[in-house]
């Protein structure tokens, strides 16, 4: 009897604990909006590890090269380019001049936006870097301030200058050739920031492909399916309040209102991180829109059987017939 007093009492004594970890965390949130800031970034969880991001090639990326650039003094971003399959062969062993000189040959060129966490030798991306390079285009990607080996601290206006000055230098470089932005998930809001941005100045890219996208950073964490706090009492005030605190919106269903240029959604009906009906819904915004009545918006969902879910929609055979 009295051990089994004893295994109740200390179980009671962590079930209060738990409970009371759970009550403070949101306070602790509240107080220093820097810790929801950290957790939508989740720039500090590199995967895989262990890997050399100077070296590509260590990832199967044999015909990719590894640049550095500098958006704005005190701030260095790691950059890859990836050379259509057409040039695999002439692309061994060559410099970073060459590489650059490559992106003015006839080949289009997409500039991948990889969303929080990782850096950009994810396993995903490499994978759909493989398959955008097999398919004819040049793909340029890169790590923002704060991931990989990129210099800064991380916020939304710091990405998305990033993406800017990588667009910039990309179209410096590649003549006439068409010029793609891609992004996934968070990477989605770096996209439409940029892309808006680039509309406004009327140097818009020859179009827009969103994968896995949002609406905008509040709806995205309070559809969360990993979010245990979304029914605590003022979960808006504790949790989503300290994002916008910190500047952080990625309102996409807003800057679709402003874009003008062909926009393709791509989402799997079972993706676990941002919920089907998000994608869905910027659709039928975009699809209202003013601003693309003169261009094509497109949504191709992905059936649950197929089992892409949030990162794996680089599998599907019918991708090179949906980017033609």
């Amino acid at each position: 009897l009295y051990r089994r007093y004893g295994l109740w009492f200390r179980l009671r004594k962590l079930i209060i604990w738990l409970l009371g970890v759970y009550i403070a965390i949101p306070f602790l949130v509240k107080l220093c909006p820097a810790i929801q800031a950290k957790l939508v970034f989740l720039n500090f969880v590199r995967v895989p590890y262990f890997i050399d991001l100077k070296r590509p090639q260590d990832q199967g990326l044999n015909h990719t090269c590894n640049y550095y650039l500098q958006p704005e003094e005190d701030v260095t971003i790691g950059v890859w380019h990836t050379v259509p399959a057409a040039l695999w062969k002439n692309a061994r062993g060559k410099d970073q001049l060459w590489f650059e000189d490559a992106l003015g040959s006839s080949h289009p060129v997409i500039l991948y936006l990889h969303g929080n966490a990782g850096t950009r030798g994810g396993d995903h991306r490499v994978e759909l870097y493989k398959v955008l390079s097999s398919l004819g285009y040049h793909v340029v990607t890169f790590d923002y301030r704060g991931w990989g080996d990129s210099i800064g601290s991380p916020s939304e206006r710091g990405m998305t200058y990033d993406a800017l000055h990588v667009f910039d230098w990309i179209k410096a470089r590649s003549g006439d050739n068409p010029v793609y932005i891609w992004g996934h998930s968070l990477g989605t809001g770096v996209a439409t920031n940029l892309v808006r941005r680039l509309c406004e100045r009327e140097t818009p890219p020859d179009a827009l492909i969103l994968e896995s996208p949002f609406t905008n950073i509040r709806e995205e964490a309070r559809s969360h399916p990993f979010s245990i706090y979304r029914y605590f009492p003022g979960f808006d005030w504790f949790f989503l309040d300290p994002i916008t605190t910190s500047g952080i919106k990625f309102a996409n269903d807003e800057n679709v209102k402003y874009i003008s240029c062909s926009l393709l959604i791509l989402h799997a009906e079972d993706d676990p991180v941002v919920p089907f009906h998000l994608g869905k819904k910027l659709y039928n915004i975009a699809a209202m829109s003013r601003s693309f009545r003169d261009y094509k918006v497109q949504f191709v969902p992905f059936h649950t059987d197929l089992g892409y879910r949030h990162k794996y929609i680089y599998r599907s055979p019918e991708l090179p017939r949906i980017l033609r």
